[in-house]
């Protein structure tokens, strides 16, 4: 299946899913706050996905798993020039570099070669804006509205602004296949799961930690990634992914104190 078309699915289960738990609320209390919506599912919804997708697609996947984890340190930069209440401390700043130079370790492993992609890299890098950009607005509307209705929000807009990539790139994945349970398994996987439950959670919890501190949380990723291939896959985790992990945790821990 194509980027796109596995986005469309996997929001719109999601979109199902939270419908019925969701506030009757339809609409945000002012067009500015709705304008805010749709960008968020623009920014955390159909351009962050379909970006990181065919990043992966077209370029080396090492390269885009750094780049796209980058994403925390991009969030920390554009908070610090555009919320007046984040200060750069030294605990953020050496928290931020330590947690970004122990996922380089842990997704190279100590087999790093200089390999450029460019149209791939920086579709990863818009990846990683996108989602900066997502937790800067999601931190903005937090504070006025339920974790449910602005996830409802962003799924709806994310729906809505995927479809006009389907003129160009129209729906061609055979219907056939969805008779197949590992396709459905999949894609409910996805939508009720990856989509539903962890949007609402991720929404619930910047608006508890705020956004600086929740976005750090994402550099757990490549060490949850380490331990459960080790685990599941068989394969060897390193002293270079053992010292990068512990860089990253450490990282994170300091930036926490902020």
């Amino acid at each position: 299946m194509g980027a796109h078309e596995i986005f469309a699915l996997r929001f719109l289960f999601a979109y199902v899913c939270i419908l019925f738990i969701s506030p009757r609320k339809l609409w945000a209390n002012s067009w500015q706050d709705e304008l805010r919506m749709a960008v968020l599912g623009i920014t955390g919804g159909s351009l962050y996905f379909i970006t990181e997708n065919e990043a992966v697609r077209i370029g080396y996947v090492n390269n885009v798993s750094f780049i796209v984890c980058t994403a925390p340190m991009l969030t920390t930069l554009l908070a610090l020039v555009f919320i007046k209440d984040v200060k750069a401390t030294k605990n953020l700043i050496v928290g931020t570099v330590l947690a970004t130079i122990g996922v380089g370790l842990v997704i190279f492993n100590g087999h790093f070669v200089l390999k450029l992609n460019p149209l791939g890299d920086m579709l990863a890098l818009s990846a990683a804006l996108c989602w900066a950009v997502y937790s800067i607005l999601l931190k903005n509307v937090s504070n006025k509205y339920s974790a449910v209705f602005t996830t409802r929000k962003v799924f709806f807009y994310g729906l809505t602004t995927v479809l006009p990539v389907f003129i160009v790139n129209p729906w061609k994945f055979s219907l056939e296949l969805f008779q197949q349970p590992v396709i459905w398994g999949n894609l409910l996987f996805l939508g009720f799961i990856a989509s539903f439950t962890c949007f609402v959670l991720w929404s619930w919890v910047s608006k508890k930690l705020g956004a600086l501190v929740a976005s750090n949380y994402i550099y757990l990723n490549p060490i949850s990634t380490v331990v459960f291939s080790a685990i599941f896959l068989g394969e060897t985790m390193t002293w270079i992914a053992v010292l990068g992990s512990a860089m990253i945790l450490y990282g994170v821990y300091l930036s926490a104190k902020t």
